[in-house]
């Protein structure tokens, strides 16, 4: 596992797949708490025939590194990382949080961005009631308590709860610290003003029970985007734990024959 150093960071990535397609990179960028093995379903399907990167977010993962203040200071992680690789136009996959990173990267570079997917994410961060309280309680209960409750809600009913136990498992690992200051750096994410010069082709995949970022906000979003596509899925947050194969084909459809 190969690691990048950026602004007192080790990065984590993988990078796979054959070079010689002519078909831009897909970048996948995992959520927050998460990892880049969220990704493992997609990862082994487009490797295949596509040269695909994925990363663990600074302190997240294996990666190392303190939390930063804005989403903004993530997207330049990655950017740094794909200048490191030599890859100058890509098609960035963000999941919750790396969908925020996305947008931000497509507003940044939009001569680099060749088309984008949002995976259960928004434009302007809102929290519900439920999550307020969930914050609030952050520093009243013991931290691992914390992550259980965050991730368990994450789901939709009924979903296997051992997968959701490994879900809750590789969050806990993630850094309190990390974990809260990247918590700021999600609230004060507001990118909605800004949606119509996002011009590349985004599909939007979205959760139908999602109650982290519930869909009634990524449709509000998806009307300001001059070219989006929408698909919602029986699933909670967390789709590419929930439905992994069912994601990985809506993608392959978006993509199209290069994929």
């Amino acid at each position: 596992m190969p690691r990048f150093e950026v602004d007192g960071a080790a990065l984590a990535y993988d990078d796979e797949g054959p070079r010689d397609g002519g078909a831009a990179p897909l970048v996948f960028i995992h959520g927050w708490t998460a990892n880049r093995h969220r990704w493992d379903h997609q990862m082994a399907h487009f490797a295949e025939r596509r040269r695909v990167i994925r990363l663990d977010l600074r302190g997240h993962g294996e990666s190392t590194g303190a939390g930063v203040r804005t989403v903004a200071e993530l997207a330049r992680d990655v950017t740094a990382l794909l200048g490191h690789l030599g890859v100058d136009r890509f098609v960035p996959v963000g999941h919750s949080m790396g969908g925020m990173i996305s947008q931000t990267l497509a507003l940044a570079h939009p001569e680099r961005v060749e088309r984008m997917v949002l995976v259960g994410s928004i434009g302007r961060m809102t929290y519900s009631r439920g999550r307020g309280l969930l914050m609030a309680a952050s520093t009243l209960v013991p931290y691992k308590v914390f992550v259980a409750a965050n991730i368990q809600r994450a789901f939709a009913p009924g979903h296997p709860r051992e997968e959701i136990r490994e879900c809750v498992r590789a969050s806990a690992a993630t850094p309190r610290e990390v974990v809260m200051t990247l918590y700021g750096a999600m609230r004060s994410f507001d990118v909605l003003d800004r949606a119509g010069e996002i011009t590349a082709p985004t599909l939007m995949v979205h959760g139908y029970h999602d109650i982290q970022l519930p869909v009634r906000q990524m449709l509000r979003m998806a009307k300001a985007y001059p070219d989006a596509e929408v698909r919602i899925v029986d699933a909670g947050h967390e789709l590419p734990v929930e439905r992994p194969a069912e994601l990985t084909a809506v993608l392959d459809r978006f993509l199209g024959p290069a994929a």
